[in-house]
């Protein structure tokens, strides 16, 4: 367990010094920005090993709502969402994307993530809670280009092998979704 991880066991972010908080958010910020690189890259497999074992990966589906009900405007686990997903799920729809039966990316799609405004909420022994907002831009064929904008809350954890994902909830702007399908990893 490193300095910062021992650290923040019992202050979360705020007990750490700032030089921590700084080393912190920039190790972090580099394994998001690894990771969007790998997804670009279509490196499916190297991006399944920065995830834990017990990955929890999920998108509800956003609903246009009245303030009055505004609580109800995100489906909630367990109910209807675009991903609710494990590792044998994350597994099972790389090995699709891999096999070139999947029309959906065949020919693949071409992908570039972009991830701004990093902030660790939380830290708790070897896991920080990570909020980032994102961009994700799709072009596959000549014509068909999709567009998500959102956030995300990450939950990262620091294993013996470095930074891995342990949990991702996948927040969407829009309600209308236009792509023609959602083979795509955020």
């Amino acid at each position: 367990m490193g300095l910062a991880a021992e650290k923040t066991v019992n202050g979360g972010v705020a007990a750490l010094s700032l030089d921590e908080r700084m080393t912190l958010q920039f190790e972090i910020e580099q394994f998001l920005y690894d990771e969007a690189a790998l997804l670009d890259a279509r490196q499916y497999r190297e991006w399944l090993d920065l995830l834990t074992d017990d990955i929890l990966y999920w998108m509800p589906i956003r609903r246009t709502v009245t303030l009055a009900d505004i609580d109800r405007e995100f489906t909630r686990r367990g109910a209807m969402a675009y991903f609710d997903d494990d590792r044998e799920g994350l597994e099972t729809r790389v090995k699709k994307m891999e096999s070139g039966s999947s029309w959906s990316e065949d020919p693949p799609s071409r992908t570039r993530h972009m991830i701004t405004n990093v902030r660790v909420l939380d830290a708790s022994d070897d896991e920080y809670t990570v909020e980032v907002f994102f961009h994700l831009y799709r072009s596959r064929l000549d014509t068909e280009v999709s567009s998500w904008v959102g956030r995300r809350v990450d939950v990262v954890r620091r294993t013996g092998e470095g930074l891995r994902l342990a949990k991702r909830d996948i927040y969407l702007d829009q309600t209308l979704i236009r792509a023609t399908n959602m083979s795509t990893l955020f």
